[in-house]
């Protein structure tokens, strides 16, 4: 009987060792990307939770640069305080449709001029074939999160299912057409504030528990103004990414050689600038928290879908501090400036 257990302890250390190897090769998921919020704690028994104050705050409210004010209890991700920044907007863009409740206005999460959050994704300036080919994807179930928690990828599922060709159509090319300006400032550090997670969205904690702490093998994504990202939705105040010292110069040996063949050099693709080529989008200046979780989602195989395929030898190898070093240096590629940009 010993001698049978020990031949098969013998027998699985070969795929043991494999799946260990396997672990040691590959990234873990990177829980800093995804910024999974904590549920809230429970209410005790007849409590009830207080309602959200902005609620019901009518507090007119203005950005600097706008001449609109707004009260404060209708300001979301539609609301559009610079019509100047971009086209007329399709009605699946600006409101969605009445009636359905799962064809809801594209602007609620990506804003008005598709910059989008960290939470989501920055869909302006995409070739409109491959927007299109996405909305399919999502269409299709070809797309969903490697982390089950991740909420909205799976709401945008549900909404490329409810879109209409016509409501696809006018909102790739409305987005299209909106160039892609400077929106991530990159900052290298080896520490970073303690932050909470904001309904997606890193911020940092004020009060108890504030301070900082080592940066490690992350990329903290936070708004430059919190008060104008979260509470006025404003298209004009972008983020800042800290990123681990050195890792923008070693993202760039990756980038630009492949690291001798761990994986391929991103410029073949998506064009020496890294601003896209053809009906390949780009990819320099972007979330980082964005880029993070699609490359994470197709190495662990949840994301499909007729591109993913070409990206797939292309992430296989990756390790967690690859694609901290990857995104460091690809988010802070320079693109065109913008004409307006408050901080």
């Amino acid at each position: 009987m010993r001698r049978f257990a020990a031949l098969v302890v013998l027998a699985a250390l070969p795929l043991a060792l494999s799946v260990a190897l396997h672990a040691a090769t590959t990234a873990q998921i990177p829980d800093w990307a995804y910024a999974i919020a904590p549920p809230p704690p429970p209410l005790a028994p007849g409590e009830v939770r207080p309602p959200n104050p902005a609620q019901t705050d009518t507090t007119l409210k203005t950005l600097p640069g706008s001449t609109k004010q707004i009260p404060r209890n209708r300001i979301n991700g539609t609301t559009d305080w610079f019509p100047e920044d971009h086209p007329a907007m399709p009605n699946i863009v600006s409101n969605g449709r009445t009636g359905d409740p799962n064809a809801t206005a594209c602007s609620t999460c990506h804003l008005v001029n598709g910059k989008g959050r960290p939470e989501n994704a920055s869909v302006s300036g995409l070739p409109v074939s491959y927007f299109l080919q996405q909305l399919k994807d999502f269409r299709a179930d070809q797309r969903k999160s490697a982390e089950s928690r991740k909420a909205n990828t799976n709401r945008m599922v549900l909404i490329a299912k409810s879109l209409t060709p016509d409501e696809m159509q006018a909102a790739a090319e409305y987005f299209g057409a909106i160039k892609w300006t400077p929106w991530v400032r990159v900052v290298e550090t080896n520490t970073v504030a303690k932050m909470k997670s904001n309904g997606g969205i890193w911020v940092p904690i004020e009060g108890e528990g504030a301070g900082k702490e080592p940066i490690g093998v992350r990329i903290i994504e936070t708004p430059e103004n919190v008060e104008f990202t979260e509470v006025y939705r404003s298209t004009r105040s972008g983020v800042i990414a800290y990123v681990p010292m050195g890792s923008i110069k070693k993202g760039e040996a990756l980038v630009k050689t492949g690291g001798n063949g761990k994986t391929i050099a991103c410029g073949e693709c998506h064009g020496p600038d890294l601003l896209g080529m053809g009906p390949v989008p780009g990819i320099a200046g972007r979330s980082p928290s964005y880029l993070g979780r699609e490359l994470y989602d197709m190495q662990a195989g949840t994301r499909n879908g007729e591109w993913t395929q070409l990206m797939k030898p292309v992430v296989a190898k990756l390790t967690s501090e690859d694609l901290v070093n990857i995104l460091a240096y690809v988010s802070s590629r320079p693109v065109a400036p913008a004409a307006n940009a408050t901080k």
